[in-house]
Formats: structure tokens, C-alpha cells, sequence
């Protein structure tokens, strides 16, 4: 049975608060460390109550657009607010648990096979990963390719063809909770030093410090601002 013809969704006030501030960030020629005016401000110019500024500030911490300093205001991490739908948020917000967790077993159970089974020729691949990704922070960016560039290489050692197929089968939603994990604050740098943790143990042949280390690192992948969000919700303060 198709879906096409379910129920209308009315957009809800946040969202059109989120429209608005795109439109003023774009009209304002405002940039990456610029300040957006106190939520207060934005509710009076805008006629919405606070707590619909409050939750499109959320969605746009969310997406990795501005950072809100406490105690010091909302600032442009970009030079714009190009935002996800925020239905698409909401169905990333769904899947992420199923996916971390397949990420968790898998790639536990990689790890320590990587550890008794690596080669020479593996550690070398997992060690230039690691220098991409630290090159690619180095220079600003997340390090979303030399992570990526780490776990393939750290499958590879572990040289089991059917574990290897099921990282395969979920290339793409790995993709998602790595970008959604490393656009956080500070991750990036968390990350890497996890990663070398991982690396020292599969150096060392120790499986179960690999796995305890690798298990490690995909918990704090799940600790996304995504996953505290609440996308109903938009309660008039009191």
C-alpha cells in the first residue's frame, strides 16, 4: 500500500524561525564567527515565543551550523545556514541506534581479529590512515576521510571476507553516523586519539585490548547531539 496520499504534516514554527534566520544570514553577508542576535531578540522580531527560536538554535547545533557558547551567544560556524530538512533529521534520528549498534558488534569483533591476525603490510595501511586523518584536522576539517580510510584499513587486517561483506552491506549508514559523529565539538581530536589506542593494541597483538579499545571509540561515536533532540519538541517556557 502506497504512503503518497497519507496525511499533510503542517510545518511546524521552528522551522519557519528556521527559514527566516537562513534568510537573514544570507541578506546580512554574515560569515563563520559572526554572532546571531540573543534568542530573545530573534522571538520579538520574529512573534514567536522563545522556545521556538530555541529549538531551531538546536536544529542548527544539530546540523553543525552554529555553535552556542554558554553564557555567550549563537555563532556561525559557516559562512551560511544551508539546513538538512528537518524531516530528513528526523529519520537519520531513527536509524542511528540500529546502526551503531551493528557498528559496536562488528567492528569490536574486527578489531580483535585485526589484532591476532595483521600483518606488517596492514599496519602500515593503518598507520597512514591515521596521518591522513590528522593532516586533514591539522588543516581544519573533521577528518571524516582518514576516519573512514582507519576502519577500512583496520577491517582489512582482520581478514574475515563474510565481516568484511556485512561492513560493506552498511557502507552508506556508517558514512551517515561518522559524519554525524565527527561534526561534534572536539570530536575529531577524541577520535584520533582513540584511533591510535586501537592501533597500539593491534600492534601489540592484543585482541581483547583492541576490541575493549574499539568498543570504546564507538560509544563515544554514539554520543551525538542528534540523539538528544527532540524534534516535537517546542513547550512555551515557563
Amino acid at each position: 500500500m502506497t504512503d503518497a496520499l497519507r496525511p499533510m504534516t503542517k510545518q511546524r514554527l521552528y522551522e519557519q524561525v528556521l527559514d527566516r534566520l537562513r534568510q537573514y544570514v544570507a541578506e546580512g553577508g554574515l560569515r563563520a564567527g559572526d554572532r546571531l542576535p540573543p534568542e530573545r531578540d530573534l522571538a520579538q522580531r520574529l512573534g514567536v515565543s522563545r522556545a521556538s527560536v530555541k529549538q531551531a538554535i538546536v536544529v542548527l547545533e544539530v546540523q553543525g551550523l552554529v555553535e552556542a557558547r554558554h553564557g555567550g551567544g549563537t555563532y556561525l560556524v559557516r559562512d551560511s545556514l544551508d539546513v538538512e530538512p528537518v524531516e530528513q533529521l528526523v529519520e537519520r534520528r531513527r536509524r542511528l541506534p540500529d546502526v551503531l549498534e551493528a557498528r559496536e558488534a562488528l567492528e569490536t569483533k574486527l578489531a580483535e581479529l585485526a589484532a591476532e591476525r595483521r600483518t606488517e603490510e596492514d599496519l602500515a595501511a593503518i598507520r597512514s590512515a591515521l596521518a591522513h586523518m590528522e593532516r586533514e584536522i591539522e588543516e581544519g576539517a573533521h577528518g571524516v576521510e582518514g576516519d573512514r580510510l582507519f576502519h577500512a584499513a583496520v577491517t582489512a587486517a582482520a581478514h574475515s571476507g563474510l565481516l568484511a561483506e556485512f561492513m560493506r552491506s552498511i557502507a552508506e549508514q556508517i558514512a551517515e553516523s561518522r559524519t554525524e559523529s565527527l561534526r561534534q565539538p572536539g570530536r575529531p581530536h577524541r577520535s584520533l586519539a582513540q584511533h591510535r589506542a586501537i592501533l597500539d593494541a593491534v600492534a601489540g597483538r592484543e585482541p581483547k585490548r583492541a576490541a575493549a579499545a574499539m568498543r570504546r571509540h564507538v560509544r563515544t561515536v554514539a554520543k551525538v547531539r542528534l540523539l538528544d533532540w527532540d524534534p516535537e519538541e517546542e513547550r512555551e517556557e515557563r
